[in-house]
């Protein structure tokens, strides 16, 4: 399965102060225009957390001492900040979606997001494979991994937005964050939460670490910016993604 023709990538200059109300916004507009769109953005710092989480008896706690936004979808933690680039392709679709917007086919969409992902980080040199792993926050089984390190993870979500069914297709990429600092944050958030799950640093890289890897040295180029055009050009068919200012 292929993903839609995006005619453009839009690039988001600043920081959203709330990824999960924009995403929700964007499958609104693909809802009433029925055209695809793909946006790259980075969150304020902070965590995302399944709805799951606010269930438990520790959330009052946990989401008193870290900033948190909850998303109706499930998975794991995600952090947000400097140094980690959202993708986020949104479109309208019929075919796939059962009478109540069930999604059906959801592991193509998967594998196609994956795919593209994975041959724009390979005009960096870097090469990711799919993989769940272990020990990594929001683990699952269409990560992509450089040497057995986590580097981005995916997610999905389908809606009916006024009868109609959408689909959002979500990347998290790891472009220069500290895995350690990451991991510390996801894991301080699960002790507070009182939830058990704890997260190991040597489990996640970033594009920065895969990069030196590869090329034997420190990366003297800006990475963001690469990565931006080479996934603008993947997904959109554009050597330029358009940035915006919000």
């Amino acid at each position: 399965m292929s993903l839609p023709l995006f005619g453009f990538v839009t690039v988001h200059q600043r920081p959203l102060a709330d990824g999960v109300a924009a995403e929700a916004e964007w499958m609104a507009r693909a809802a009433d225009t029925g055209r695809a769109a793909a946006y790259l953005w980075r969150g304020e710092p902070g965590l995302v957390v399944p709805r799951s989480c606010t269930t438990l008896p520790g959330w009052p706690a946990a989401a008193k001492a870290h900033r948190v936004l909850v998303r109706a979808s499930g998975g794991g933690v995600v952090p947000q900040g400097p140094g980690l680039l959202n993708l986020s392709l949104v479109w309208r679709t019929g075919a796939n979606a059962a009478a109540g917007g069930a999604p059906r086919g959801t592991e193509p969409i998967y594998r196609a997001l994956c795919d593209g992902l994975a041959h724009a980080l390979a005009r960096l040199g870097i090469a990711a494979a799919g993989q769940a792993v272990e020990g990594s926050f929001c683990d699952g089984r269409f990560n992509l991994a450089v040497a057995g390190r986590k580097l981005v993870g995916t997610a999905q979500s389908w809606r009916r937005v006024a009868g109609t069914p959408v689909v959002l297709a979500h990347a998290v990429i790891v472009v220069d964050a500290d895995p350690q600092a990451l991991t510390e944050a996801a894991n301080a958030f699960e002790h507070d939460l009182g939830s058990g799950r704890r997260y190991r640093a040597e489990a996640l890289t970033s594009v920065a670490l895969a990069w030196q890897q590869a090329h034997g040295r420190a990366p003297a180029v800006d990475l963001e910016a690469r990565l931006s055009a080479a996934l603008a050009e993947r997904f959109a068919g554009l050597l330029v993604p358009r940035e915006v200012a919000a």
